[in-house]
């Protein structure tokens, strides 16, 4: 699954497609959180799976540290923290995350240059994951 399958995309006006801009809420620390060392081979993904049962989860891990946040591999031996209920974190991205845009939407969205990272092969996006 990529990383950027439930970002929306949307078009400018020249038919470019682009990124929908994402807003990730701050994850509040609590006594449950758990905290785990990383070892060789860990990544947000593989460990959402592991603590969530869903790795597209990877971006609540990766945002609750600020440790290497380019990559979705936490360096080696680093203590990171797991929060242990990603259910508020997920209704405070809802909130702050409009859903996908209609075709009408999309035109009147880009022509009043709302902000938007393009669409590339190489991996581009909003959230620099």
């Amino acid at each position: 699954m990529s990383r950027y399958s439930n970002i929306p995309v949307i078009k400018n006006l020249e038919g470019r497609q682009l990124y929908q801009t994402v807003r990730y809420p701050e994850i509040p620390r609590s006594e449950d959180d758990l905290y785990v060392y990383t070892t060789i081979g860990d990544r947000y993904d593989t460990l959402a799976q592991q603590y969530y049962g869903d790795s597209s989860l990877w971006w609540v891990i990766a945002n609750a540290n600020t440790l290497e946040q380019d990559s979705l591999t936490p360096p080696e031996g680093t203590q990171i923290r797991i929060p242990s209920n990603p259910t508020p974190t997920l209704s405070a991205y809802e909130n702050s995350n409009p859903p996908s845009l209609t075709s009408n939407e999309e035109e009147e969205t880009s022509s009043t240059g709302a902000s938007v990272s393009s669409v590339s092969s190489g991996g581009g996006g909003s959230g620099g994951y």
